[in-house]
C-alpha cells in the first residue's frame, strides 16, 4: 500500500490531453488577429456545459481536472482571448486561466491561492460557473459557457460514535452467536471515505463485533458466578486512514454488558384435554404440560394453578411422576349445572427469582356421557303384582339405576311393609322374605334408595289374590224350629259363609248335601233354605239333618266348606178330627130307656193323638138325646114316647173338635120304632181312619229310626295327607355357562303329590343360596331360569336351597340341595397389569437383550384364559415372546436416529370357540444416549472470505457442528490444528474464528484452515475434522491517480522523418506501490491522433512513455 505523502496537488493534475507542453502557457493570443464581422470566422466554446472535478481542501492554484478539453478553437491564431467567471463563484473559490496550445485556447480552471478559503465537500459540493470568453480588441466577440465543478471528497473525518456509552443486561443463559447490542458511528464523509471498522481495543473471547454492522454477538459461555460485568471498548477505524497508512483511533464507545441469572422466560403451558367416560373411576380430564426454557431455579415449574372457572373448588391439579399435571375432580363433578362443560383457567408459575408466570389458559372440562341420558332407576315408578301364595324368596322385582356403577348399592328404606320384603344391595333384587297369605294386606308400598346417587323410587307391590281361603261358615252348625204348617217356599233358614280371597276366588255359592230327598232347597247365591213341599208332623222325622256346603268359584280348584243343619218341625193342630164311621143308621123302640147308651161316636185328631170333643150340632132341638163330649156315647135322655119326629126320624148332625178344628159333621139318622128293636143295631159307613193313622205313624217311626249317614260324612278332598317329593331322578348337581342369556331355561324341577286339589298342588321354591340373584323359578311350573347374567369370575358355583310346599292344610314341605356349578365362557379380555409401560435402554443395547416384561392376566379358563402376546407397532428394533410378554431388542438401536419408541403391545385369548378377545397396551421405550455420534459439521465444509483490511479481531467465521448425543457427550469443543503462525484462533466453545494478525492479499491470498470438534463424551471422547478456506478479498489500494508532471510538452518533427522515429517522451508519477502504482500511456485525443503511437510499457516509479512517429 502506498504512503500518503501530503501531497493533493499532484492528484489534481491528472490531464486528459497528453500532448501537452511543459512549459507555462502564453495569452491566449493569434499571430493574425483580424475584427470580428459578421460572416467572419466562428468564435465559440466547444461545448455550452462543461464538467470537471477538484477534491476538497485542494491547495492554492490547484487545477481542476475535466474529463473533455475546455476552451475555444483559434479560428484566427491572432485572437488574444481572455476568460472571466462571470457567475456561481460568490465566495471566490476559483479563477479561469487561458493556456494557447496550437490553434486551441485552453479554458483551466483553479483555486485561488491567498488567503481565499479552502473547500469543502461537506458544506458544498457542486459548483456551477459561467464563464465568459471574449478577444482582446473585438468587442463583438464574446462567447459563454458553463463550468460544473464537482468537489470530490477527501477522507478528512472521523467516525463518530453516538451515544459513546452504551449498557446493556442480558441473561446468564444466553445463547451463544446471540446478538446481545449494537453500537453506532457515523462518518459524514461518503463513499470509501465514509467506510469504517468497529472492533475491540483489546482480546476479546467472550464477545465479537461485526466490523461493518457494530452489532456485539456473545461467542463465550457466561458465568455469574464468575463475572458479572464486563467493561468493553469499541473503537471505530476509518477505513481511508487505514489504507493511506494512518491507523490512528478516530473514535471510541464504551459497552458495559452485566450478566444476571435472569428469569427471562416465563413458563409455558400445553394442555391436551380428554374427555372421559361418565363411569369412569378417577377421570382424568386434561394433561398439563409446562416447559420453561430457564435453566436452574429459573426453568422449574413451582405449580400449575386454577385461578378462575371452578368456584366450588371441585378439580384439582395432580403432578405426576413425569413432571406433568393431571387435572382431577375432589368430588363427585355437578354436570347437571353444567351440562355445556367448566371452562378452567389456569396459570403456571416458576422458582425464578421473582417468579414469573405464564399467560393464562383456559381449558374447557367435558364428560363423555350418554346423550339426554341421566342417572336415574329404569323407571319412574315400579307396580308389581305378585301372587298371594308365592313361597319366601320368590324374586319380586329388580331395581336398578342406569348407567349402574360398579360400585351401586341398593336399599330398602325402612318401613311397616319393607319388613315383608329383603333387598340384594349389589343387585337390586327384591325378594319375599315371608308368606303373605294370612296377611290382610294386599297392598305394599316400598322405597328403594341407591347410596351413592342418593335417588329413590316407588315400589308398588300388589298381592294378587290366590284361591287359598276355604268358606268359613258363620256359625258352626245351625238349628231351627219349623212349624209344620208353614207354607210351601216358606223361608225356614239362611245359612251364611265368609271367603277372604278376593274375586272369584271369594264368590261363594250353597248346595244342600244330603243322601234322602228333603222338603227343602237352598237359593245357591243367598244361602236361604226354604220349603219345597208341605210339611207334616204327623208323617215325617220331628228333626231334619242334612248338611249344607259353601263352594268358592276358585281355580284351579274350589274350595268347600259344610255345616251341619238341623231342622225340628213343630206339630200344629193342623188335622180336623175324622170320625171313624160316618152316615150312621139305626132305630130304637119308642120304649128306649133312658140313660141306656144307644150308640158310641168315634173320632181320631192325628195331631199327636189329640183329645177330641163331641157335639150335636143339630137334630136334638127336644133333648132327646145326650152326647158325652168325651167319650162320644150317645144315650137317651128323656123317654121317646111323647116323641114325634118328622118322617119318625132324629136326623142328629154331630161334630167332634180338638179344641180348635172341628171335623167334618156326621149325621146318625135314629128312627123310632114300636116295641122291642135291637139297641145297637146301627149301620155306618167305615172311613178306615184309624187304619191311615196307623201307617201314617209307622212311617213316621220309621223316618225317625233311619241311620244319620251325613253326620259321618268325610270330604276326602280336605285332608292333606301326603307330602310333596322329589323326582327320584332329581340331580345334586349341573352345569351351566356362564354367558347364558338372561331368561334362559336352566332346569326343570320335576315333584309329585299324591293328594289331590289343594293339597296336591305343588309351590316351587329357591329358598337359599341364590347369593347374586342370578336365577329365578317358577312357582307352579318348577322351571329355573336365568334371571340376572352369570360371571363365573366372580362365582364359580351356587349352592340353591330348592324347596316345594303344597297348598293343603296343613301344609306340607320338603327341600333339597342344587349345586350349579357356573362354566367358563369367553367373556373377559385380557388386562394388563399396567395401564402402560415405560423403559429406558441405552441406545448401544445389544441385539437379543430382554428389555422389559409385559404381563396380562384373564380371568377366563383353558384356553379363553390362555394369552398370546404380539407387538402391533410396524417395528424392526423390538419383538416380543409370544408366551410370556418379554420384550426384547431384535435390531440395531440408534438414538440419534430414533429417541424414543411408542409401541402398540396386544393381549389376545386363545379361545377356540366364537370371537377371541383382546386388549392393546402402550410401550414407551427410551433410548438413553450412548456417545456413538461424533460433532458433525455444518455444512462439512467452510468457505470464507474476508477483507484484507479486516482489524484484528474480527470473526471471520462462525463454525456450527452437530453431536446428537446428550450431556457431555453432546458438548463440542473446536480447536485449530495449523493456525498460519498465529494468524486465526479459534473459540473453543463457539467456534468463532478470528483473525490474531492482519491480512495482506498481496502477500497470501487464500488460507485453508484445519479445524477439529470433538465431544466430551465418556469414556471416549469422538472427533471430527473439517476444512475452513478463507479467501483473502482484495481491497482497492490504489488510492492515487497518476499525474504527469507539467499541463503540456511540446515538441517537433521533420516532415520526411520515418515512421517510428522517436519523437518526445512523457513521464507521469503514481504514488502507489507495486501494481497499484504501475503506469501505462495511451494517446485519447488531439489533432494527431492516428499520425503517432506511444510506447504502453511502463516501469515502477519512474515510467517513460516514448512517443513515437506512426
Amino acid at each position: 500500500m502506498g504512503q500518503w505523502a501530503g501531497m493533493r496537488a499532484p492528484l489534481l493534475s491528472l490531464a486528459l490531453l497528453l500532448p501537452l507542453l511543459l512549459f507555462q502557457p502564453p495569452p491566449c493570443c493569434g499571430q493574425d488577429a483580424q475584427a470580428p464581422h459578421q460572416d467572419g470566422p466562428r468564435f465559440g466554446f466547444t461545448q455550452a456545459v462543461y464538467h470537471a472535478t477538484v477534491y476538497e481542501n485542494s491547495a492554492a492554484r490547484t487545477y481542476a481536472n475535466s474529463k473533455v478539453k475546455m476552451g475555444i478553437h483559434l479560428a484566427l491564431r491572432s485572437w488574444e482571448i481572455r476568460y472571466r467567471i462571470t457567475s456561481g463563484d460568490d465566495e471566490g473559490f476559483f479563477k479561469a486561466e487561458e493556456y494557447v496550445l496550437g490553434d486551441f485556447c485552453f479554458l483551466r480552471v483553479r483555486t485561488k491561492g491567498g488567503n481565499a478559503a479552502i473547500l469543502n465537500r461537506e458544506i458544498q459540493d457542486n459548483y456551477v460557473l459561467t464563464v465568459k470568453a471574449s478577444v482582446k480588441g473585438e468587442a463583438y466577440l464574446e462567447t459563454w459557457t458553463k463550468v460544473s465543478i464537482q468537489v470530490l471528497d477527501m477522507n478528512d473525518l472521523r467516525p463518530l460514535f453516538s451515544p459513546t456509552t452504551y449498557s446493556v443486561t442480558i441473561a446468564e443463559s444466553t445463547p451463544l452467536r446471540t446478538s446481545i447490542a449494537q453500537v453506532t458511528a457515523t462518518d459524514a464523509d461518503i463513499g470509501s471515505n465514509g467506510e469504517f471498522y468497529y472492533f475491540f481495543k483489546g482480546k476479546m473471547e467472550l464477545f465479537a463485533v461485526h466490523p461493518t454492522s457494530g452489532v456485539v454477538s456473545l461467542s463465550g459461555k457466561l458465568s455469574v458466578d464468575e463475572q458479572n460485568r464486563y467493561d468493553l471498548e469499541i473503537l471505530a477505524v476509518d477505513r481511508g486512514m487505514k489504507l493511506y497508512g494512518n491507523n490512528g483511533v478516530s473514535s471510541t464507545a464504551k459497552l458495559f454488558v452485566h450478566v444476571e441469572r435472569v428469569n427471562e422466560h416465563i413458563p409455558v403451558m400445553s394442555v391436551v384435554s380428554h374427555i372421559p367416560s361418565w363411569l369412569d373411576k378417577d377421570p382424568v380430564y386434561a394433561m398439563v404440560t409446562v416447559e420453561d426454557l430457564d435453566e436452574g431455579l429459573n426453568g422449574e415449574v413451582d405449580s400449575v394453578a386454577i385461578v378462575a372457572g371452578d368456584p366450588s373448588e371441585q378439580f384439582f391439579l395432580e403432578r405426576s411422576e413425569e413432571g406433568g399435571f393431571a387435572i382431577k375432580a375432589s368430588e363427585s363433578v355437578d354436570w347437571e349445572s353444567y351440562p355445556y362443560g367448566y371452562n378452567l383457567t389456569l396459570q403456571a408459575k416458576d422458582r425464578g427469582t421473582p417468579q414469573k408466570f405464564s399467560a393464562v389458559k383456559v381449558v374447557r372440562l367435558m364428560v363423555k356421557k350418554p346423550q339426554t341420558v341421566e342417572v336415574k332407576f329404569e323407571q319412574e315408578s315400579y307396580e308389581i303384582s305378585l301372587n298371594e301364595i308365592s313361597p319366601p324368596g320368590t324374586i319380586v322385582a329388580a331395581v336398578k339405576i342406569r348407567p349402574e356403577p360398579d360400585d351401586a348399592e341398593y336399599i330398602l328404606s325402612p318401613s311397616a311393609d319393607s319388613a315383608y320384603f329383603r333387598m340384594n344391595t349389589l343387585t337390586g333384587v327384591i325378594s319375599t322374605a315371608r308368606w303373605f297369605t294370612k296377611v290382610p294386606q294386599d297392598v305394599f308400598n316400598l322405597e328403594v334408595l341407591e347410596v351413592d346417587s342418593e335417588l329413590r323410587v316407588k315400589v308398588r307391590v300388589t298381592i294378587d289374590d290366590a284361591n287359598d281361603n276355604t268358606p268359613t261358615f258363620a256359625l258352626t252348625s245351625y238349628e231351627v224350629f219349623v212349624n209344620e204348617s208353614v207354607p210351601v217356599g216358606t223361608n225356614v233358614l239362611t245359612v251364611s259363609a265368609v271367603d277372604e280371597d278376593k274375586g272369584e276366588n271369594g264368590y261363594i255359592t250353597y248346595s244342600i248335601s244330603s243322601l234322602h230327598p228333603l222338603p227343602f232347597k237352598i237359593n245357591q247365591f243367598s244361602g236361604i233354605i226354604s220349603t219345597t213341599r208341605e210339611l207334616d208332623f204327623e208323617s215325617s222325622s220331628e228333626n231334619l239333618v242334612f248338611v249344607v256346603r259353601a263352594s268358592d268359584w276358585g281355580s284351579p280348584y274350589r274350595r268347600e266348606s259344610e255345616v251341619n243343619v238341623t231342622i225340628h218341625l213343630e206339630n200344629v193342630n193342623d188335622n180336623q178330627p175324622l170320625f171313624e164311621k160316618v152316615a150312621c143308621q139305626g132305630a130304637v123302640s119308642r120304649d128306649f130307656p133312658v140313660d141306656e147308651v144307644i150308640t158310641t161316636m168315634s173320632a181320631i185328631d192325628v195331631d199327636e193323638l189329640e183329645l177330641v170333643k163331641y157335639k150335636i150340632l143339630s137334630g136334638n132341638e127336644w133333648g132327646f138325646f145326650d152326647l158325652n163330649p168325651d167319650s162320644g156315647v150317645l144315650t137317651l135322655r128323656r123317654s121317646l114316647t111323647t116323641a114325634s119326629p118328622k118322617n119318625g126320624v132324629f136326623s142328629l148332625k154331630i161334630t167332634a173338635t180338638d179344641g180348635e178344628n172341628f171335623s167334618d159333621p156326621m149325621f146318625v139318622n135314629i128312627s123310632i120304632v114300636h116295641g122291642k128293636f135291637p139297641p145297637k143295631s146301627f149301620n155306618c159307613k167305615e172311613t178306615r181312619v184309624a187304619q191311615k193313622l196307623a201307617e201314617k205313624l209307622l212311617k213316621k217311626s220309621k223316618a225317625s229310626t233311619k241311620p244319620k249317614v251325613e253326620e259321618g260324612f268325610i270330604d276326602l278332598f280336605s285332608v292333606n295327607r301326603q307330602t310333596p317329593q322329589f323326582d327320584k331322578a332329581f340331580p345334586t348337581d349341573i352345569a351351566v355357562r356362564e354367558d347364558l342369556k338372561v331368561g334362559s331355561s336352566v332346569f326343570k324341577v320335576n315333584a309329585y303329590d299324591g293328594d289331590t286339589g289343594f293339597n296336591g298342588q305343588i309351590l316351587h321354591s329357591i329358598s337359599d343360596g341364590n347369593t347374586d340373584s342370578c336365577f329365578t323359578i317358577d312357582m307352579e311350573t318348577g322351571l329355573m331360569s336365568v334371571f340376572l347374567p352369570m360371571d363365573r369370575e366372580k362365582r364359580d358355583r351356587y349352592l340353591l336351597n330348592l324347596t316345594i310346599y303344597d297348598l293343603g292344610v296343613p301344609q306340607k314341605t320338603t327341600w333339597r340341595l342344587l349345586t350349579i356349578y357356573v362354566e367358563d365362557a369367553n367373556d373377559n379380555a385380557p388386562q394388563f397389569l399396567q395401564g402402560g409401560y415405560r423403559t429406558t435402554i441405552p441406545e448401544n443395547t445389544a441385539v437379543g437383550t430382554d428389555i422389559i416384561q409385559i404381563e396380562a392376566t384373564d380371568k377366563d379358563l383353558g384356553p379363553n384364559g390362555d394369552i398370546v402376546y404380539s407387538v402391533l407397532t410396524s417395528t424392526t428394533q423390538f419383538g416380543i415372546n409370544s408366551t410370556n410378554g418379554i420384550v426384547y431388542v431384535a435390531g440395531q438401536l440408534d438414538r440419534e436416529f430414533v429417541s424414543a419408541f411408542n409401541l402398540k403391545i396386544e393381549a389376545r385369548d386363545k379361545a377356540e370357540k366364537g370371537n377371541q378377545k383382546f386388549s392393546v397396551t402402550t410401550l414407551k421405550i427410551t433410548l438413553e444416549d450412548v456417545n456413538d455420534c461424533p460433532p458433525a459439521f455444518i455444512p462439512s465444509v467452510y468457505n470464507a472470505r474476508a477483507l484484507e483490511d479486516l482489524p484484528v479481531g474480527t470473526v471471520v467465521a462462525w463454525l456450527e457442528t452437530q453431536d446428537p448425543d446428550l450431556g457431555l457427550g453432546g458438548q463440542v469443543r473446536y480447536s485449530l490444528a495449523n493456525d498460519y503462525n498465529g494468524r486465526f484462533e479459534v473459540d473453543k466453545a463457539s467456534g468463532a474464528i478470528r483473525l490474531t494478525k492482519e491480512l495482506d492479499y498481496e502477500t497470501q491470498q487464500f488460507y485453508n484452515l484445519t479445524v477439529r470438534a470433538k465431544d466430551k463424551g465418556r469414556p471416549v471422547s469422538l472427533l471430527s475434522v473439517t476444512f475452513v478456506e478463507v479467501e483473502v478479498v482484495d481491497v482497492n489500494e490504489n488510492l492515487y491517480t497518476p499525474y504527469f508532471s507539467h499541463f503540456a510538452l511540446t515538441g517537433s518533427v521533420k516532415e520526411n522523418t520515418r515512421i517510428g522515429t522517436t519523437v518526445l517522451q512523457v513521464t507521469a508519477r503514481d504514488e502507489d506501490d507495486g501494481r497499484d502504482g504501475e503506469i501505462q500511456y495511451s494517446i485519447r485525443d488531439g489533432s494527431g491522433l492516428g499520425r503517432f503511437a506511444i510506447d504502453e510499457e511502463t516501469v515502477a516509479k519512474q515510467n517513460f512513455g516514448h512517443w513515437v512517429s506512426g
